[in-house]
């Protein structure tokens, strides 16, 4: 079952991203997709803090993927916005990098065939200054209580 909120504010996004950090365990797949400039980084900068990890979160679409090791759980974030096969993207091993914490990717959706079964699909929509930004869990992730989102 999906669970979308809005958010009017860069604030309340981030908010949003640190909320996810709570549910997230090793070996998780997070598949962020929207335009640019929907609010893909500001979410996982969200995230990021919710781990606390001090470091300041920039989108990785030219150097592909980031990782970040010193929060509560190693997170590695990705945009494979730039990549041009899902060969491209089995072949620099992010799953198995990231398999000790947790894996978020932009774009993920042009990759979908090479991610796991178990993940959760994070899709932002924009219409002027608001922003909406729908959950999807997939595999085990329809066991988890999304709604402490909320």
């Amino acid at each position: 079952m999906s669970i979308t909120f809005a958010t009017s504010h860069p604030d309340e996004t981030r908010t949003l991203g640190r909320k996810l950090a709570a549910l997230l365990t090793a070996g998780d797949v997070v598949v962020l997709s929207g335009r640019l400039g929907s609010g893909k980084t500001l979410f996982v900068s969200g995230i990021a803090e919710g781990l606390g990890i001090g470091a300041r979160i920039t989108s990785p679409t030219f150097l592909i993927a980031k990782s970040y090791v010193d929060g509560f759980l190693p997170l590695i974030h990705a945009d494979v916005y730039r990549l041009g096969s899902v060969t491209e993207f089995d072949d620099l091993g992010l799953l198995d990098s990231g398999a000790d914490g947790a894996v978020v990717i932009e774009w993920g959706e042009a990759v979908a065939e090479a991610l796991p079964k178990d993940r959760l699909i994070v899709s932002f929509t924009m219409a002027g200054d608001e922003r909406t930004i729908a959950f999807q869990p997939v595999g085990g992730w329809v066991e988890r209580d999304l709604g402490v989102l909320a």
